[in-house]
């Protein structure tokens, strides 16, 4: 079983969330769906519990209202989150922001009715504009398909009874998943901004800041100043992100702008939130050095996935990189912004 969930999560992220980056916590409620676990201040991280793939939520518990960051991987999940936050208070979800437009944190959004869903312009156009046929949703289905038929093969390959019903178990439980996709119609942002926008709720001070292009063209941050938290979606994490849609040529400076913020723990749109900020600089170090390896092996001549095979990043000791060879979706991503540099 957790073979099978590890290759399901592959080439989606890579390295979210690191042994001992996890921090004490003061508060986790859990529910039928999802665990919350608060960071600061009624400010919770919210996961779901279930072994399927999704992202993190975050869920801000103001004293009138409730704010939400990122409506999941599909309006099944958004609806079980929107029921989960009940546990935690009766107030009122009135705003949704969308960090990125990524299926797998905007495409719970249609859930959201009636209120305020604010993001990047850029995360509007991409979700106003063929979300569907997005590489990154299409590889998102391949993915589904190839987990399918995994697991499939496992219950074929069974030595015992209790793991074939374990694994028919998973199998109806990700049937169903896969199933909540023909559900989707992705819904845009209909509040946008372009590089920062300041909401308060009573005494609590909310910055949606567009620090530069990294994982997509219009990745934003939610900065709370007062409680030094900053909930960074894909832009960060422990150790690299998914690169296939990314800018990695600009992506340590804009890790740069958000090191000037001042907060001292990071909640990443995947994984556990991050205390240990000198990850930051480590992550830095890897963009810079993939590009400069990938370029050389385009000036080589090398195509795109035989570059991959043979990139070496495991210099990179502290992340840690153990295998000679990269994610061909992220080479393929850098030769394209070496050609179109736009």
């Amino acid at each position: 079983m957790t073979r099978i969930l590890k290759c399901m999560c592959a080439g989606v992220l890579s390295l979210a969330g690191l042994a001992g980056m996890a921090v004490e916590t003061a508060e986790t409620v859990t529910t039928e769906t999802h665990r919350l676990t608060e960071i600061r201040n009624e400010i919770y991280l919210a996961q779901g519990t279930a072994p399927v793939f999704n992202s993190n939520s975050l869920v801000i518990v103001n004293e009138d209202d409730v704010i939400v960051v990122d409506s999941h991987v599909t309006p099944a999940k958004a609806r079980d989150l929107i029921e989960s936050v009940k546990a935690i208070t009766p107030n009122p979800i009135t705003t949704l922001i969308n960090s990125h437009h990524h299926w797998d944190h905007a495409h719970g959004n249609q859930v959201f009715e009636g209120i305020q869903i604010i993001g990047h312009e850029f995360t509007y156009e991409k979700l106003a504009t063929a979300p569907l046929d997005e590489p990154t949703y299409q590889n998102g289905l391949k993915g589904n398909a190839g987990t399918l038929a995994r697991v499939r093969q496992a219950i074929a390959d069974a030595k015992t009874l209790e793991e074939r019903e374990r694994l028919e178990t998973y199998l109806e439980l990700f049937t169903e998943h896969v199933d909540n996709f023909d559900e989707i119609a992705p819904v845009p942002p209909n509040v946008t901004l372009s590089d920062r926008m300041t909401l308060f709720r009573g005494g609590r001070e909310i910055q949606i800041l567009f620090l530069g292009r990294a994982h997509t063209g219009g990745d934003v941050v939610v900065y709370f100043p007062l409680e030094k938290v900053v909930f960074t979606g894909d832009v960060a994490f422990a150790g690299p992100s998914y690169l296939g849609d990314g800018f990695v040529d600009e992506w340590p400076e804009t890790l740069e702008n958000l090191k000037q913020l001042d907060f001292d723990i990071f909640v990443p749109g995947h994984g556990d939130p991050v205390t240990d900020l000198v990850r930051i600089d480590l992550v830095q170090e890897y963009y810079r050095d993939l590009w400069q390896k990938t370029a050389a092996k385009r000036a080589d001549g090398l195509d795109a996935m035989e570059a991959a095979k043979t990139i070496d990043m495991t210099n990179h000791t502290q992340i840690p990189i153990k295998q000679i060879g990269v994610d061909p979706l992220a080479v393929q991503r850098i030769y394209d912004r070496l050609k179109n540099p736009d």
